[in-house]
């Protein structure tokens, strides 16, 4: 038997509205370590955005490796897994591989080549090892796959995703050749960090993988012969092919558009080559995310009714108050808007990250993953309204009034200078 968990997308130094989630990331990697500790596990996958940024902040890498060296004095025998996603540095993360394997951690973070242009598929094979120290699966361990990553098919119908089914085919091919020398009859488990077609999405912070959209795999990438691919990327836990493969979720929610999802970590169990049990290991919440109205928008003077309602006394400390995203319903600008949201927030335990408008004249369209924006005709729009649209798609808050006050000032110099 071997017993693994499986987790990724933990977006360690991620800004949320200009606040800070360290508070949070500190909570669910203490309660992962004690999970880690009491479960005892053989193997913790790790399926990639280890960071938010590629130049994570000081703090986001020590709650890292911190939790790296802790994992390693409390949890003897257990190997760590890491692959690198598209928010990670993947050579940054392989760094101080040579360290961290005397730590039991294996980091993959980049495709290496032969000095002939050929794939080096062997660095992407982790033997993986049960209590009584037998090798009893090969992980297949691939980070996020880049244009320039794959193998070249100049006759492919889609050269960049066609690359990828043919980098885990040969990887694939050179586990099962590993695998009948080392440990015959174990367990093929694959990692990923990819958009699989078919996958929901959350689109206010899952950054795009290829410009357009091409980047969605099909589940069949992976081989029947594979027990079990863990995947990084999507934020919401699913899986397919029948449960074979799966996106573990991220273990807080990044977005307003998550607060609904389950957040999680997986309990795997496999038997020989077979994988025998998945269990849903719930992550406790540390903060909560709330929006006012609670679905969909509503007119300005619905939603300060609202908070002006909202009670003013907490037991929580000020870095457990809720995360606020108020969604208004409005057809035009208004510069008064975040003053009076503020104002109605005074002395209320919560904390302002986003203001949604909603132009929607019918206002029937909820905030969503599926709702369609209003078309822009930019004809009918002033310079001012193309700003306003600009920043709210770019910051997801309307600009201040100090903000539209200087942008007015620029326009007057503008008109002057010509």
């Amino acid at each position: 038997m071997l017993k693994v968990f499986h987790t990724a997308d933990w977006h360690l130094g991620q800004s949320f509205f200009g606040f800070d989630r360290d508070h949070e990331h500190a909570h669910f990697l203490a309660w992962l370590l004690s999970e880690l500790q009491s479960q005892r596990p053989d193997v913790l996958l790790i399926a990639g955005d280890i960071f938010d940024t590629i130049n994570p902040s000081a703090i986001a890498q020590r709650r890292y490796y911190t939790f790296l060296a802790n994992a390693y004095a409390t949890c003897p025998g257990l190997q760590i897994v890491v692959i690198a996603g598209n928010h990670d540095a993947g050579a940054r993360l392989e760094a101080p591989s040579d360290l961290l394997g005397s730590l039991n951690i294996s980091v993959v973070g980049t495709v290496s080549r032969f000095e002939n242009g050929d794939i080096d598929y062997e660095k992407f094979l982790i033997p993986l090892k049960a209590a009584d120290g037998k090798i009893q699966a090969i992980a297949i361990a691939v980070p996020f796959l880049r244009p320039s990553d794959v193998p070249m098919l100049p006759d492919a119908p889609d050269p960049y995703l066609d690359g990828i089914r043919e980098l885990y085919r040969k990887a694939t091919q050179a586990a099962r050749r590993l695998r009948e020398e080392i440990c015959p009859g174990g367990a093929l488990i694959g990692m990923g960090h990819c958009h699989l077609d078919g996958g929901a999405e959350s689109r206010d912070s899952e950054r795009r993988l290829i410009i357009g959209g091409a980047e969605a795999l099909e589940a069949n990438a992976f081989e029947d012969d594979v027990a079990y691919v863990a995947l990084g990327h999507l934020h919401k836990a699913q899986d397919f092919a029948s449960g074979r493969v799966r996106y573990s979720g991220s273990p807080i929610p990044l977005s307003f558009a998550e607060i609904r999802y389950t957040h999680q970590i997986l309990r795997l169990t496999f038997d020989g080559a077979k994988l025998s049990e998945v269990t849903s290991v719930p992550v406790p919440d540390t903060t909560s995310l709330v929006t006012v109205p609670p679905f969909g928008s509503a007119r300005i003077r619905d939603v300060l009714n609202q908070l002006h309602a909202w009670p003013k006394r907490s037991e929580l400390p000020p870095e457990k108050y809720p995360f606020l995203e108020v969604r208004v319903l409005e057809v035009g600008p208004d510069p008064t808007r975040r003053q009076r949201i503020e104002e109605a927030l005074e002395g209320k335990p919560l904390r302002l990250a986003s203001i949604k408008v909603d132009r929607n004249r019918q206002g029937l369209l909820p905030f969503g993953d599926d709702a369609e924006p209003e078309p822009i005709d930019l004809r009918s729009m002033s310079p001012e309204d193309v700003f306003l649209a600009a920043h709210l798609e770019k910051y997801k808050v309307a600009a201040d009034e100090a903000l539209v006050r200087a942008f007015r000032e620029i326009m007057l110099l503008e008109e002057h200078a010509s």
